[in-house]
């Protein structure tokens, strides 16, 4: 069989297809047919590839009549025999369900139990080893599951429409913010870093923890950050909060706050402090739904830009780095918090 010899650019488009394709089946003949371009005779190239010398011929021919897609056209193989995509949905389905639901004693699945249950329904001889080369196939992985409450907040939707409700009516004079507390430990968040490989970084810690805590508002319309800092976390902190928006909100006729149910903002010193400031509002998120209060991205990137990995000897320090972020993260996001330098006095 002559080969028709692929020019500069068909010999780039095989490379390519070569480069992407992960089926071995497809490799071999785009790649015999290169090293037969290059010069070499179809002995050689069976030799270098482990191929037979009429298989070689054979992708020759095909290439010759239809070009790269002549080979891919033979690289499909055989039909399945099994029925993989209903197998497949059928196994989605199962994972729904623990495998107690069917009367295991497990509470996670294992291919060797899918394999069985196939079988059962599908009256099949399917290995445990083939449903577990499908799965990755279906979209299926081993991955840590996430606890979650099945707790559910009866006044949830009544909650969320007046949260939505102050947010479409945020302007000057009924400003809207997102409130919420976080604790500052000197001892560090451990968290990845880029390293050499095989040598771990090294994060020197205190040893002796110490504490502090900040109380923001974030406003829902400027993004304007607000702070205090304690080294306590009980009502007086955030009765300092409210009267730091008092201060600079003084000529607006409500001053809305998005909350969570920590203790804090329920107290009785909150009570009466409200009492005697009419103007402001509180209103409560859902419980366990942090996603409606958008000041956890700000505390998220605070402990990504400064308290994560941090080498800070002693709590002054820390606070000082801290105190530099909140002054400088507004309006949040998109003060570019991130990439900003220290500057010193």
């Amino acid at each position: 069989m002559i080969l028709t010899l692929p020019n500069r650019s068909e010999r780039r488009r095989i490379q390519k297809k070569m480069h992407k394709t992960r089926d071995k089946d497809e490799y071999r003949p785009l790649n015999a047919i290169l090293l037969l371009s290059s010069g070499r005779s179809v002995t050689e190239v069976s030799g270098l590839i482990v191929a037979a010398r009429s298989s070689i011929n054979q992708w020759v021919g095909w290439y010759t009549e239809c070009g790269i897609e002549g080979l891919e056209s033979s690289t499909r193989g055989c039909s399945r025999v099994l029925p993989f995509y209903q197998i497949g949905r059928m196994l989605k389905l199962m994972l729904q369900l623990p495998p107690q639901a069917l009367g295991y004693q497990r509470s996670r699945w294992r291919t060797e139990l899918m394999a069985i249950e196939i079988n059962r329904m599908f009256s099949l001889q399917v290995h445990s080893s083939t449903i577990r080369r499908w799965l990755p196939k279906l979209g299926i992985v081993w991955r840590r599951a996430a606890p979650t409450l099945h707790i559910r907040d009866p006044l949830r939707d009544d909650k969320l429409k007046a949260i939505r409700d102050a947010l479409q009516h945020c302007d000057i004079d009924h400003p809207v913010f997102y409130e919420d507390e976080v604790d500052i430990h000197l001892n560090p968040k451990i968290g990845a870093d880029w390293m050499d490989k095989g040598h771990q970084k090294r994060v020197p810690t205190p040893g002796q923890n110490a504490k502090r805590y900040l109380a923001g508002a974030l406003h829902s319309g400027t993004g304007k950050v607000s702070y205090v800092a304690s080294a306590s976390k009980d009502s007086t902190l955030f009765i300092s909060m409210l009267k730091l928006l008092k201060r600079q909100y003084r000529r607006a006729k409500t001053i809305t706050l998005i909350v969570d149910n920590y203790i804090i903002h329920k107290s009785k010193k909150i009570q009466v402090w409200l009492k005697q400031n009419p103007k402001f509002i509180l209103l409560f998120q859902p419980v366990y739904s942090p996603w409606v209060n958008k000041i956890e991205k700000l505390w998220h990137a605070l402990h990504e830009t400064v308290t994560r990995n941090h080498q800070c000897r002693n709590i002054s320090k820390l606070i000082e780095r801290v105190k530099y972020f909140m002054d400088h993260a507004s309006p949040f996001p998109g003060g570019g918090h991130g990439l900003m330098k220290v500057e010193h006095n």
